[in-house]
């Protein structure tokens, strides 16, 4: 206790001293005339305090931000940036941009999309990869050909077909111009002048090729079964291309087919009285009956209706289910097992003259109806599969726009099979008695996702690929992709394992030709090695425009037809399909992928690619090379708004990036926000469900970038004097709280390292605002303000931490500069410590030193913030350089902890005092005996853990607070000098010199 009164009485006398020395100069004139004095409101000091200086602005307001980012684009060489990093040494990252469709302007999915690209990309390359991403785009198929039809209004009647193409091919290189400039305007990086195309000569081409080679191999054949079919744009349609609508309504109907063979195990005395009950969604689809399906391993109850004596055939699961629907009650008058049904024969409910077997079949389900299945082959996958293995009739009644034919009698011809068709069938129903209920029944419905009207399941010849033959081992090679999420690995393998056969065929002109002839009267297709290799020859030429523009003997030679057993081309037609555009673009890997065999690193896509492009890539990619075409898939979730709602621009809820970036119409309702606001956007969310966006969720991205830009701005400020390589302290030399900050930035340099592989960029962002606001801002920056600003500029305490504040400077633009490089490279443009400024992505990634991971310093900062924490929570609201602290820690761990930051019983400028931020900190070991009986002591404990649990502590210690004792420095504020409007002894110091005397 004496040593400790001794230390503080030789201080004091220090700062008398010092203060004297302060009054005398007051009486002075300094250089340049300027004078001390005492006049009220002034402040002689300000001018010898080093204030932050930077040119960087705080904000840019209105049209600045957007303005600011195409500059730095234009300066720091963002359109040079792919060709730059190309020509390193390094190995190879690609991801294969899935292409986009060009039927549209660019849009918030798109933006989601390519950001997350170009994050990933910029992560990479600034890791010393060298980035392979060629951006390309889907340029075929009907959404681009109804577009360009539609602004050719009437006249798109009487356009020939390669009048079509021709139109759609230029409406697609308009969208192409205006996504493109998009693209590179949110500051994607790629390689712009060298994309690919699927309507381009070679691409096509290459295509032709791919699917010969399949052909070849007997994946690809010809067969008339039913597919999806959408009678709004009278073509075929693949699972991708559909929407489906949870709130459609269905007229569902209870129907009678009445038993004309019972089977063996029915043996009720009135068994020939018998109906078999089933329930149907699709009407019209009746008159294509062929079986009823039971499934063989279920119960099946004979049962009597009690309001109308009726017997009824139904699945014994579903009997109180639909007795509740019926409003009846049903007696059961005997149970079977399904496979007791064998043999059964019903009469046709509309047509007394066509028999329906009963049937097995694995797809009954007992969940909904009455577990017996109506059956029409020419309109359900499962049906066909029953109408294959029993050789029933396939036959399609419905044409391509969706009206019943001739073949489907006077009664239906002519009708629209979804209105009429169904009214008419339903009719037919009640005129026979067949009919037990009709009711309107809301489930989810296949769309077309182009026309959003509903599609029909219909019969028809058609070119498929026999995905039974490709999925198993696909599944095999896909199961050992990485996937994120994990989750959607089952999805895709699900939706695999349903897959058995994929129609790529399609009823249009605007795409990649099926390369087939037809024979006129036997209608069997002319295809092989010699029509291929002369097709593709064409076609590398001339483009696939050939097809519609040469004569037919230009495209089927007299030569090509000897070889091929043929003899006059007059007997031959050419073939009017083309490819579907899943097909397109799912053999981009043939053409973009060559030069790295075939396999990029990454696909990244949305959620719907499950089932679309990830797929077709895979399955065309098994066939042909044996391989799959990528390494990990990435699947991101839609984009929303804020509200959750699916965006439309009927409903007027559309985000619109250009608006996002540069504001509406009116400024104040829709603000510019620029790219990075977007680019944040993006890599906060969670993209791996739905992606919500909005002015809100906008306005709160802007927020967090602006608390960064200003933490960037405050380090740039505070490095305005300083050199790194002439003014950098080693690291051992630092104040230990300056070890301890570049500890916890190691820390963070390898936390978001780990996320930017782990595609995690919301935890980057987690990170990085942890960090800068707690570490930082609220800490670090907190604690050595009055170092930076009131040290002699060169001090080394000062250069201690102007070392941390650059260190911290650099990592954190580079762990930013992924997600925002017009943001980074403005920070690096402002750096005054550089000749001249250097380009973020240039120099590489986050560079840390493992000399910086201290352990041991981390138990002694931490004790010192606990005991802070004691001190701060004591005087809420209240400024802690009026107080002196005193702190009583016993003969400890953590005594000798806290003596490392203070050596002195009693100090104003120890790391202790820092760190507590008070006037002056008293370190004592027991508590002063002459303390006021009424002096409040502030009791609390912290535990030590050192060597991984192997030093285990736990210290108590006391806090006083007590109003500081001393006066208020005028250039410091804090309570150290004997005087008032004196400096203090340390601040005396500095200015010592800079003024004459």
């Amino acid at each position: 206790m004496m040593s400790a009164l001794t230390g503080r009485s030789l201080l004091a006398g220090k700062c008398r001293v010092a203060a004297a020395a302060a009054a005398r100069c007051r009486m002075r004139p300094a250089s340049g005339g300027s004078t001390w004095d005492r006049e009220p409101g002034k402040n002689k000091f300000r001018e010898t305090v080093l204030l932050p200086r930077t040119e960087l602005p705080m904000r840019l307001s209105g049209r600045q931000l957007p303005d600011k980012e195409l500059q730095i684009q234009r300066e720091c060489g963002f359109s040079e940036l792919y060709t730059w990093q190309r020509n390193r040494k390094g190995k190879e990252f690609c991801i294969h941009d899935g292409p986009p469709y060009a039927n549209g302007d660019p849009h918030v999915g798109h933006a989601l999309n390519k950001i997350l690209k170009d994050i990933t990309n910029r992560f990479q390359m600034m890791r010393g990869k060298i980035v392979h991403f060629i951006p390309g785009w889907d340029c075929h198929g009907l959404p681009i050909e109804l577009r360009a039809l539609a602004e050719c209004g009437e006249q798109a009647k009487t356009l020939s077909p390669i009048e079509i193409r021709q139109k759609a091919r230029e409406f697609a290189e308009r969208t192409i111009e205006r996504q493109r400039a998009a693209f590179i305007r949110w500051g994607v990086m790629a390689d712009w002048d060298n994309c690919y195309y699927t309507f381009d000569k070679q691409y096509e081409a290459k295509q032709l090729e791919i699917f010969h080679q399949m052909f070849d191999k007997g994946y690809i054949y010809q067969d008339y079964k039913p597919v999806f079919w959408s009678p709004s744009t009278r073509t075929a349609l693949a699972e991708a291309e559909l929407e489906y609508n949870q709130q459609h309504v269905s007229r569902s109907v209870y129907v009678k087919f009445p038993l004309l063979k019972t089977p063996s195990k029915i043996t009720s005395e009135n068994a020939s009285s018998v109906n078999a009950l089933i329930w149907t969604t699709q009407p019209w689809t009746i008159p294509a009956n062929q079986a009823v399906c039971y499934m063989p391993n279920a119960k099946y109850s004979l049962v009597k209706c009690l309001n109308t004596e009726e017997l009824y055939l139904l699945g014994a699961e579903c009997i109180d289910s639909t007795a509740a629907i019926l409003e009846t009650q049903f007696e059961i008058l005997q149970t079977v097992n399904g496979s007791d049904l064998e043999g059964g024969v019903c009469t046709h409910p509309t047509i007394p003259e066509r028999q329906s077997r009963l049937l097995p079949a694995n797809h009954v389900t007992m969940q909904k109806g009455t577990g017996l299945v109506h059956t029409a082959p020419a309109h359900g996958m499962e049906d066909y599969s029953v109408a294959s293995q029993h050789e029933l009739s396939v036959d399609c009644l419905v044409d391509e726009d969706g009206i019943f034919t001739e073949a489907a009698g006077s009664d239906l011809q002519n009708k629209f099979v979804l209105n009429e068709g169904n009214e008419t069938v339903i009719q037919m129903l009640q005129a026979s008695k067949m009919l037990l209920k009709e009711e309107d029944v809301q489930h989810s419905y296949p769309y077309d996702w182009r026309t959003k009207k509903p599609v029909i399941i219909r019969s028809s010849k058609q070119w498929f690929i026999d995905t039974g033959k490709i999925k198993d081992q696909a599944q095999e090679l896909l199961k050992k992709v990485e996937m994120i999420p994990r989750s959607a690995m089952n999805s895709m393998l699900a939706m695999l394992d349903r897959r058995t056969y994929w129609c790529i065929s399609r009823q249009r002109c605007w795409g990649v030709p099926i390369p087939v002839f037809y024979h006129k009267e036997t209608a069997e297709p002319l295809i092989n090695k010699y029509t291929r290799d002369h097709l593709i020859k064409l076609m590398k030429e001339h483009g696939t425009d050939c097809w519609w523009t040469l004569p037919l003997d230009h495209l089927l030679t007299k030569e090509i037809l000897i070889k091929s057993g043929g003899s006059d081309v007059s007997n031959y037609v050419k073939g009017e399909d083309i490819l579907d555009i899943w097909f397109d673009s799912g053999i981009s890997w043939a053409n973009v992928l060559s030069d790295i065999d075939n396999i990029a690193d990454v696909y990244l896509e949305g959620k719907d690619q499950l089932g679309g492009w990830f797929q077709s890539s895979l399955l065309t990619s098994v066939a042909v090379k044996k391989q799959v075409p990528f390494r990990k898939l990435i699947v991101h979730g839609f984009t929303l708004n804020e509200t959750g709602e699916k965006m439309s621009k009927s409903l007027g809820n559309v985000v619109d990036p250009d608006i996002v970036i540069n504001g509406g119409q009116d400024l104040n309702q829709d603000p510019p926000y620029g790219a990075d606001i977007l680019r944040w956007w993006v890599a906060e969310s969670n993209v791996f469900t739905e992606v919500l966006i909005g002015q809100n969720i906008l306005q709160a991205a802007k927020e967090d970038v602006f608390k960064l830009r200003n933490t960037l701005r405050f380090l740039l400020g505070n490095l305005y004097n300083f050199n790194p390589e002439i003014d950098g302290v080693a690291n051992e030399q630092m104040l230990l709280v300056d070890q301890y900050m570049l500890h916890l930035l190691q820390d963070y340099g390898i936390k978001v390292t780990e996320a930017y592989k782990e595609y995690d960029f919301g935890k980057v962002i987690r990170l990085m605002l942890a960090f800068i606001n707690r570490e930082l801002s609220n800490f670090y920056f907190s604690i050595i303000k009055d170092r930076l600003y009131c040290e002699d500029e060169k001090h080394p305490k000062r250069r201690s931490c102007q070392t941390v504040l650059d260190e911290a400077l650099d990592v954190i633009t580079r762990s930013v500069a992924p997600i925002l490089p017009h943001l980074a490279e403005e920070i690096f443009q402002h750096q005054s410590n550089t000749k001249e400024p250097l380009r973020v992505f240039h120099t590489g990634w986050i560079k840390t030193s493992s000399v910086w991971k201290k352990p041991g310093i981390v138990e002694a900062i931490e004790g010192a913030c606990a005991i802070r924490d004691s001190f701060l929570s004591s005087i809420p609201g209240k400024n802690t350089s009026e107080y002196d602290v005193t702190i009583i820690i016993e003969p400890s761990l953590l005594l000798e902890l806290m003596e490392q930051l203070q050596k002195d019983p009693v100090s104003s400028t120890s790391e202790l005092n820092e760190l507590m931020m008070a006037s002056h900190t008293t370190l004592l070991t027991s508590v002063p005996r002459d303390l006021p009986a009424d002096t409040d002591l502030i009791e609390g404990k912290f535990i030590i853990n050192l060597e991984g649990g192997d030093i285990i502590e736990e210290s108590r210690y006391v806090v006083i607070v007590q109003q500081a004792a001393k006066e208020k420095c005028p250039r410091c504020k804090k309570y150290t000098t004997d005087m008032a409007l004196n400096p203090c002894p340390r601040c005396l110091e500095v200015i010592a010199g800079k003024w004459t005397t």
